[in-house]
């Protein structure tokens, strides 16, 4: 009976795209082999109409079969030899013939020439018809041998390894891009602050008072698109379905999620865990560790660890001196085989079942929609006061703001990690700009000019809060100069950012860069205000002017009451109901990025391309948190994390 089951799920049709007889073949093969049990084929065959994945990276995923004895039982099934691309590599000028990206798509390589025909290594022999034609176009007669498919990849990254280096640095067009900042607005910016210190020395009190008149201007317009942005999400329905589930019939899509790693010794064993979490089918995932070829620290690390065969690593090749996260990605990004590409950064602990969340919004959302951004939250707020600020930060911003700004269909500047685009439109857009430190802001911005769009989804990933005064200055001037960096790249033309954008998303554009970046650099302005609580007179308000002090005192109450309302609403969202209590503490916290703005306007023009890395694994995740695997979330600390 049991075999004859297994005989019946054998005669079942499968995808067009796969040959029926290579499926039945491969499977008698391995369990002929020993390699796998005749149950272990029966449940593989049963997950395969779902999964719409080739049978062997179902058993492999499944952790039933080792690759080797995959292409063992593939080269005996097709009776083709067995190409070892280590041993002898594949002739470069053979490779040269066709572009790196034509090998990485179709995942073959040529490997040599041996009696009047090129042998080309491929995975997958039940694929290699296809390819044929255009393969003869260029080589005349061909014919396949069999090799891994880690091992074609290692073989194309080895010929082609410069030219992509290269091609990453710069995918981004031009125009689109800061890597030609040395040239252009290198050269203006400190005209602009001599001229502005020669106008302070000459007047100084009517150039304060300009400052204090552009900081309130500043402040009330970004404290208004808060407003705006919290109403909107305040007052929209919340839907009662929950999270979005795949259509009936539809089958899931190939995922793969890039995690940058540079010099990451402390979490990197944490992160494995975490990712072991996963729940989505393995033979459908891929997680690609990405760090640079210099980096040992990551390498020695990583060699303590066994990693299963959806989990592989990349090394970056070195070139002209850049060492940023947006080229990483831009370099790994050839290599994924999935239709979604998502990211996550080193310390993230996302929550087990995201990317079946973001496989099922993708499928019913409208195909503008080509990002995903999902909540960050902290998995360590109870560390000290700055751990606590900071979660409460982000709680106001990706619960409360963001999704505000998102439904209003405002530029979304992205969160640097939990995203998840449609491959295609971002290999259409060049993927990340590789010289712009905050290249998630900046691929926001492109998306939408491109007339594409981003959602918000009811998925939470944790990370580490940094939790140190100057290690948090660091990252905040990180990203507060690649903020000035895209606005600055963004608005070279105006007019042809209004064009793409329209009146509405232009002005958010300016509102939230505008904001952002005034809140802190032009803070000490605002702050000279505090003379007129102190019975002192102020350099703007000479002379009475009862109605303008209590104007201002207003503005200023109202702008603090926002916070403090946006602050307790996120934590309450998220949660973390205890840290509404600190929520008040806020104005003391802010003043940190006072200095973390005028380091990074200091880098902008000393070191604009400088990545000031946030070292991790400083922070132990506290107990109950979604961090440690295995373990359930303490009350008011659960991963609540759903956006309405």
């Amino acid at each position: 009976m049991f075999m004859a089951t297994l005989l019946q799920l054998h005669d079942r049709p499968t995808p067009a795209r796969q040959a029926p007889r290579v499926h039945i073949l491969l499977g008698r093969q391995l369990v002929r082999m020993g390699a796998i049990r005749a149950d272990q084929l029966l449940k593989a065959l049963r997950l395969q109409p779902t999964l719409d994945a080739p049978i062997g990276e179902i058993l492999m995923a499944e952790g039933w079969v080792e690759p080797d004895q995959i292409e063992t039982a593939l080269a005996a099934q097709h009776r083709l030899p067995r190409a070892d691309l280590q041993q002898v590599p594949p002739d470069s000028s053979l490779c040269r013939s066709l572009p790196s990206s034509f090998w990485l798509h179709h995942r073959v390589i040529a490997w040599k020439r041996q009696d009047g025909r090129v042998l080309v290594a491929t995975s997958r022999p039940d694929l290699f018809e296809a390819l044929r034609g255009p393969l003869g176009d260029v080589f005349g007669d061909t014919a396949p041998v069999l090799a891994g498919d880690a091992m074609i990849a290692a073989a194309i990254a080895a010929e082609f390894a410069q030219d992509l280096a290269a091609s990453a640095s710069e995918r981004v067009a031009p125009e689109y891009s800061c890597r030609n900042w040395r040239h252009t607005n290198r050269t203006i910016l400190p005209a602009v602050l001599v001229l502005m210190v020669l106008a302070l020395a000459l007047a100084p009190a009517q150039v304060f008072a300009m400052f204090c008149m552009l900081a309130v201007a500043s402040l009330t317009l970004f404290a208004g698109l808060k407003l705006v942005a919290a109403s909107a999400n305040f007052l929209a329905p919340i839907p009662d379905a929950g999270p979005p589930r795949m259509p009936a019939g539809k089958p899931l899509p190939r995922v793969s999620v890039l995690v940058p790693l540079f010099r990451e010794r402390e979490i990197l064993g944490d992160l494995l865990a975490r990712l072991d979490l996963l729940t989505y089918p393995r033979a459908l995932l891929e997680v690609i560790l990405v760090l640079e070829q210099e980096d040992d620290v990551t390498r020695a690390t990583l060699s303590e660890h066994s990693l299963p065969g959806w989990i592989r690593v990349i090394e970056v090749p070195a070139h002209g001196g850049l060492t940023t996260k947006p080229r990483a990605m831009n370099y790994a990004l050839d290599f994924c085989r999935g239709d979604i590409i998502g990211v996550w950064d080193a310390e993230d602990a996302p929550e087990p079942d995201q990317i079946e969340t973001v496989a099922a919004h993708f499928a019913t959302a409208p195909p503008e929609v080509v990002c995903l951004q999902g909540v960050l939250d902290y998995y360590n707020p109870r560390t000290n006061w700055l751990a606590r600020c900071f979660t409460i930060e982000y709680s106001a911003w990706f619960r409360v703001i963001l999704p505000g700004i998102a439904r209003l269909g405002l530029v979304v500047p992205l969160g640097g990690t939990t995203l998840f685009f449609r491959r295609s439109v971002l290999e259409e857009l060049g993927g990340w700009d590789a010289h712009n430190v905050t290249e998630d802001a900046d691929l926001g911005v492109r998306l939408c000019r491109a007339g594409y769009r981003t959602e918000m989804i009811p998925t939470t990933t944790y990370e580490e809060a940094n939790c140190r005064p100057w290690p948090w200055i660091k990252q905040r001037s990180r990203w507060l100069k690649g903020f000035m960096v895209t606005y600055l790249v963004h608005m070279r033309d105006p007019l042809g950012l209004l064009r793409d954008l329209g009146p509405w998303r232009f002005l958010g554009v300016q509102t939230f860069f505008i904001g952002t970046l005034s809140q802190f650099l032009l803070a000490p302005a605002l702050w000279s205000f505090w003379l007129i609580l102190a019975g002192q007179p102020h350099p703007l308000l000479t002379g009475p002017a009862p109605a303008m002090v209590t104007a201002l005192c207003a503005l200023f109450l109202a702008v603090e009451v926002l916070g403090i309302i946006l602050g307790a609403a996120g934590v309450w969202r998220g949660g973390r109901r205890s840290l509404a209590l600190f929520v008040p503490t806020m104005i003391f916290y802010f003043p940190l990025g006072c200095i973390a703005a005028y380091k990074a306007l200091y880098e902008l023009l000393m070191r604009p391309f400088y990545w000031d890395k946030t070292q991790h694994g400083h922070a132990a995740p506290e107990t109950g948190s979604p961090a440690l695997p295995g373990t359930p979330p303490a009350p008011g600390q659960g991963p609540v994390g759903a956006i309405p």
